[in-house]
């Protein structure tokens, strides 16, 4: 018998017994010939690793996704076996015991990426035929966050961060309170702040261009009139190019916990000021325009961020 070159003999008493020992044979040799065409010598932690250099630079979530590479890398028990071998059964295993430890929406945003290297090892590396995470159930998103942030909240950390109205920051603090007042006035993320450049703000017109965002794509943000304001004082005379800020996302995340924690306020993350802002925006335009503010290219993703309470909405109906 040969197939794809290979040649191989048996002596069997039976012609049917020598038909089933041929097919049988056969299949073993497709088999492995795929095997050998998807190249699986690649371990989940050589994928890992490539995706992280090949492919997270090109995305606006880089630096959370090398992190959670490099904990995956760390951590998965079967890291180092072939990633075509990995089963459905080893990544359900996975996903109960981060459970444990994370709540559900984090654990399905590591199985999304994990999905996403398993995709791009199985269609353009050619190192396994399936992606196993695709069958294995993802915990659901949970309730969607529904915090604000009351005005004296608001108040009690800019006066801590060292804001003084008017006057531009000299401290990285005073930096953050900007970026905190400006998260709030235009429903920009903390990275799409600390990015600005000065020639992305056009306070002329009264919008900022943001040329890079987390789904991938550019948009212009207006600009309310207290934001213009704050922006005025941050580039002052400046006419050459350059950032805005000399504060870095890590830094940021880091001073506002210390500041949020020193001033016991409960349950507030940075991020919080997306809620507060889409629901303060939302008294001013319609919900077309407010998704193009946001850069949600579905309206209906605003209800995540929109949180009007029923005595706000109330006000309105007089």
């Amino acid at each position: 018998m040969a197939k794809l070159g290979i040649r191989d003999s048996q002596t069997l008493p039976t012609k049917a017994a020598a038909i089933a020992w041929a097919t049988h044979r056969e299949a073993e040799i497709l088999a492995g010939a795929g095997k050998a065409k998807t190249g699986n010598h690649m371990t989940l932690s050589d994928a890992l690793r490539r995706y992280k250099r090949e492919v997270s630079p090109t995305k606006a979530g880089q630096r959370w996704e090398e992190l959670r590479l490099d904990k995956m890398d760390n951590e998965l028990t079967f890291v180092g076996e072939l990633i075509g071998d990995v089963s459905a059964d080893q990544i359900a295993e996975w996903r109960d015991l981060r459970l444990k430890k994370v709540a559900s929406p984090s654990v399905r945003r590591e199985m999304t990426l994990l999905s996403s290297v398993f995709e791009i090892a199985k269609r353009e590396w050619k190192c396994c035929t399936i992606n196993p995470v695709r069958e294995v159930k993802r915990p659901s998103n949970g309730r969607p966050r529904d915090r604000r942030v009351s005005a004296a909240e608001e108040k009690a950390l800019i006066d801590r961060f060292g804001f003084v109205e008017g006057v531009a920051p000299s401290t990285l603090q005073q930096e953050l309170a900007y970026v905190f007042l400006l998260a709030l006035e235009t429903a920009m993320r903390q990275g799409e702040i600390l990015g600005l450049t000065v020639k992305a703000v056009r306070l002329k017109d009264r919008y900022v261009r943001l040329d890079m965002t987390k789904n991938g794509d550019s948009r212009n943000v207006p600009l309310t009139r207290r934001a213009g304001e704050l922006l005025k004082v941050l580039l002052g005379e400046r006419v050459e190019d350059g950032a805005v800020f000399r504060l870095e996302s890590a830094s940021a995340d880091a001073m506002f916990r210390k500041v949020r924690d020193e001033l016991k306020i409960v349950d507030l993350h940075f991020h919080d000021t997306r809620h507060e802002a889409t629901t303060r925006l939302a008294r001013k335009v319609d919900v077309l325009d407010l998704a193009r503010i946001t850069g949600h290219k579905d309206p209906r993703s605003l209800m995540v961020y929109y949180n009007a309470t029923a005595a706000e909405m109330a006000a309105r109906l007089d």
